[in-house]
């Protein structure tokens, strides 16, 4: 017999399944947009295409979601152009090096400071580009050094803006190891994330309380750690008293590598 919380856990993973994400900002209409979701390390992974160009990239996918994510590229006749991450995860193995087992025309893309290992390394300033439409690279370090945000726009306004772990709906990654440092975080998320237009929508890489985005209006009224004072928000950030992450220790030194579980070893 399940448990409580495992209920409200196949309820919650239900719900996303059948869920089309409701927006007041109108999508281009040959933008093709879906949200899916890991139960097991609460992820979120986010598929971008051009309904023309069929060209696509996926944001953040999970290793054990590989599968999905293929018969959804297939389903919907897409070419994968690009796995890309918003860092260098510690909760989940990336599936970036199994869809390029399974793809071999996709190129990974992380951020060049994130130390990892990727085809493409991308820098504040770069965009990552698909048919007609790209997502702009901001550098969001603070949860990691190799943080970005992907925002997409259209028509030069931003529309979406995927966060990663530097904003997540009402909190933020934490900073207490990975090379995280608060001070970073507070000025990265309030220079370059929270200080876009307020309708800006905001697409977190995980959420635990079954809530799928945001804006940036929202988290600069809500978000209880973000709308203090530098100051306080170190204070907030030093005293979270978080458990180890239970994945770290087989995730970290796999998403170093492309999300590959046992790289070769080279012959001596």
């Amino acid at each position: 017999m399940f448990s409580c919380t495992a209920n409200r856990l196949v309820r919650f993973a239900s719900t996303l399944r059948n869920l089309t994400t409701m927006t007041t900002v109108p999508l281009p209409s040959n933008l093709m947009f879906r949200q899916l979701f890991d139960y097991q390390s609460y992820t979120y992974t986010y598929l971008l295409a051009d309904k023309v160009a069929k060209e696509a990239i996926l944001i953040d996918p999970v290793l054990e979601l590989v599968n999905r994510d293929v018969h959804l590229l297939e389903d919907l006749q897409l070419k994968l152009k690009f796995a890309i991450n918003t860092h260098c995860h510690a909760d989940h193995v990336t599936g970036t090096g199994k869809l390029k087992d399974r793809l071999p025309e996709v190129k990974s893309v992380i951020s060049k400071a994130s130390g990892a290992q990727a085809d493409i390394y991308i820098n504040e300033g770069d965009q990552v580009q698909f048919g007609d439409f790209a997502v702009d690279v901001l550098s969001t370090p603070g949860h990691t050094n190799g943080c970005v945000t992907y925002v997409f726009k259209h028509e030069g306004k931003p529309l979406m803006a995927f966060t990663g772990d530097a904003v997540l709906i009402r909190g933020c990654g934490r900073t207490d190891f990975q090379e995280g440092s608060s001070d970073t975080l507070y000025e990265s998320v309030h220079g370059k994330i929270l200080s876009l237009p307020p309708e800006t929508l905001l697409y977190p890489a995980h959420d635990y309380t079954g809530q799928m985005v945001s804006t940036v209006g929202e988290e600069l009224k809500h978000n209880p750690r973000l709308t203090k004072p530098k100051e306080e928000f170190i204070k907030i950030m030093e005293n979270l008293n978080l458990p180890y992450p239970k994945a770290i220790d087989r995730a970290l030194p796999a998403n170093l590598v492309c999300g590959i579980i046992d790289p070769p070893k080279e012959d001596k």
